[in-house]
């Protein structure tokens, strides 16, 4: 919760844990003010380098954390070189890198994990969600001079591996290698995004980004073209009209403008298509009426 900024989920849960800063995530899309891909992520990394300077000292840093593809967030992926560079500075100045693969880790994006669609290791992963199928479970993987630093017998919780997770979680994983989950992954990541994309060519003033990797694909609705402008109320009655049909569909973003996709792994083709069927059905009406 104190790493949290969506305070939707942290209302009357304080006091939190001090000493935790944050940055703006590298939202090209909203925040690139014209600026290329390459010019934008620089002075992002800018921005991350003068808060070394004026806000934290690097030798009070212990560590670095963020989602490679943000989840509540949006489904925002970072930009490669942002990554890249990230890695840089927190070798430069001795701080480790921790990544979040709770929402995308295992076979959601394509991989066992987003950070290898980016060629950069972390130095401390963290996963749950998928992990499990449906029972409750996290892990936490790290380099071996990372977790052997902790010393026999302390504990960072009081859940000592419950046996039907764990068994649960590895009846899970096989399964994923048997069917294939992450090349198939892939293929339903195209199939949506090729739909979401016509969405968009369609309303162009509305559906202002497509974004994701693999099946993690997200919509962001906006209004008179501007992504400063977040179509919240139109993205809340697409997610209710949705529901009426038997399409459950989650909302994301820090505005709710933001329809995220998250079919299970072993969907047909036929339920995939009828699914997307009635989400595009259901932007053209809201779209209309707002109209």
């Amino acid at each position: 919760m104190s790493l949290t900024s969506k305070y939707g989920y942290k209302v009357g849960c304080g006091p939190y844990a001090p000493e935790v800063y944050r940055l703006p995530f590298p939202n090209h899309y909203r925040y690139g003010a014209g600026l290329s891909e390459a010019a934008f992520v620089e002075r992002e990394l800018c921005r991350f380098r003068e808060s070394l300077t004026n806000t934290v000292a690097a030798e009070q840093v212990a560590a670095v954390l963020l989602e490679p593809v943000q989840g509540e967030g949006g489904f925002i992926p970072v930009p490669q070189t942002y990554l890249q560079g990230l890695r840089q500075l927190c070798d430069e100045h001795g701080m480790l890198l921790i990544m979040d693969e709770v929402q995308s880790g295992f076979c959601r994006t394509g991989h066992w994990g987003v950070f290898q669609h980016y060629g950069v290791v972390p130095d401390i992963s963290t996963w749950a969600k998928a992990m499990g199928g449906g029972l409750p479970i996290g892990a936490v993987i790290g380099k071996a001079d990372v977790m052997d630093s902790a010393r026999p017998g302390t504990i960072g919780g009081t859940f000592g591996g419950n046996p039907v997770a764990c068994a649960a979680a590895l009846a899970t994983i096989r399964l994923m290698e048997e069917l294939q989950l992450n090349t198939r992954a892939i293929e339903i990541g195209r199939r949506v995004t090729d739909r979401f994309r016509a969405i968009q060519q369609r309303f162009p003033d509305w559906v202002g980004d497509v974004r994701g990797i693999g099946a993690m694909v997200a919509i962001e609705l906006m209004t008179n073209g501007d992504p400063h402008q977040p179509a919240t109320e139109l993205t809340g009655e697409v997610l209710k009209a949705c529901v009426s049909r038997g399409v459950l569909i989650l909302g994301a973003g820090i505005y709710g403008n933001v329809i995220r996709f998250l079919a299970p792994l072993v969907i047909t083709d036929e339920l995939l298509d009828r699914g997307l069927d009635i989400i595009a059905d259901e932007v053209a009406n809201a779209v209309t009426r707002h109209s």
